[in-house]
């Protein structure tokens, strides 16, 4: 059967290597076998363990577990209690296979099973319909002792919106400069989905109340799933593994706000960001990115027509990304190339 697979696989246009490897062989194994077809074939054991359980030490395992004593109780639990009791069955990754081979490894216990609803997507077509925000620590001299930087990030256009750098972690400090944000752009605020992590200061009633009264969507990734705020996280480590990030613990709260402010310049207006076809991030806010990637197809159609023969097919995509999405459903399809 393995064989007639692998063959097909072939025959179909795999290369012999990735197919035995996807099956767990090697390809000298299967060359083997095309040459001496009765020399290696494999059936699997042909005895049992000698340390395998019997069926009556099988059935014993299944009564204790599922006895009135510990029906309620993981194997985790379990095996110590037996221990207290003065009893061994057998290991508790035993248990568990026993169980799994059962089709009994269910949520155990009168508690609700734990649901694990999948991130709530979000999709932005424009600038100033989706957020992303996060706070991270900057380093002072002093050990353990640290201020701390806001980000809030335009998740279409990947522009930093606005930032603060407080001695403090607050939700009032955030609150402010949402504030200050909207301000400073002219901006009505209703109807923006503002994403962020369940930290404390995401989460704080200033913030939440904030929100609530200019009619901002407030939107919160899963608990202890950091990919929930990718975007965020990403900036941070763009940020942080920057050349120029100083080696050094920044002196004061004015050196960090003096080298924050010249990365968010450098990093709006003169780095070309990869995932939006490498324009400015705020190239792309202001709508100027359309003329300069039609700019761009332009030299590369003119590229092309003096001499095809060194193009085997497309240009390069210079199309705007029409759509933006934080935490896609995993069957979405993001578009990325626009048909006329």
């Amino acid at each position: 059967m393995i064989k007639a697979l692998i063959e097909a696989a072939v025959l179909a246009g795999a290369r012999s290597g990735p197919a035995c490897r996807l099956v767990g062989l090697s390809v000298r194994t299967v060359e083997r076998w095309r040459t001496r077809p009765d020399a290696d074939e494999r059936h699997g054991p042909h005895h049992r363990p000698a340390n395998q359980l019997t069926p009556g030490e099988r059935d014993t395992i299944l009564k204790v577990m599922n006895s009135a004593a510990y029906r309620e109780l993981s194997p985790h639990q379990i095996v110590p209690h037996l221990a207290d009791a003065g009893r061994y069955l057998a290991s508790e990754s035993t248990l568990y296979r026993i169980l799994r081979e059962d089709r009994l490894l269910q949520h155990r216990g009168r508690a609700k099973a734990p649901v694990r609803r999948p991130p709530r997507a979000h999709v932005a077509t424009g600038p100033n319909q989706l957020w992303s925000w996060d706070i991270t620590y900057l380093r002072t001299p002093v050990r353990g002792v640290y201020v701390y930087l806001y980000l809030m990030l335009d998740v279409w256009s990947r522009k930093i919106v606005g930032w603060a750098v407080n001695d403090v972690e607050s939700a009032e400090c955030a609150a402010a400069l949402f504030l200050r944000i909207c301000r400073a752009e002219r901006l009505d605020p209703m109807g923006i989905v503002l994403h962020a992590d369940n930290g404390g200061p995401m989460k704080g009633a200033t913030m939440v109340a904030t929100l609530e009264r200019l009619g901002v969507l407030a939107s919160f990734s899963r608990p202890g799933v950091s990919n929930d705020n990718a975007y965020s996280e990403a900036l941070f480590r763009t940020l942080k593994y920057r050349p120029a990030y100083p080696r050094q613990p920044f002196a004061d709260l004015v050196a960090a706000r003096a080298w924050v402010e010249a990365f968010v310049n450098w990093y709006n207006t003169q780095h070309l960001h990869s995932a939006i076809r490498f324009v400015t991030p705020a190239d792309r806010h202001a709508g100027r990115d359309i003329a300069l990637l039609l700019r761009r197809r332009a030299v590369y159609a003119r590229a092309r027509a003096r001499t095809p023969e060194r193009w085997s097919g497309e240009t390069r995509d210079w199309t705007p990304i029409p759509a933006v999405r934080l935490n896609p459903e995993p069957d979405v399809v993001i578009p990325t190339r626009c048909v006329a």
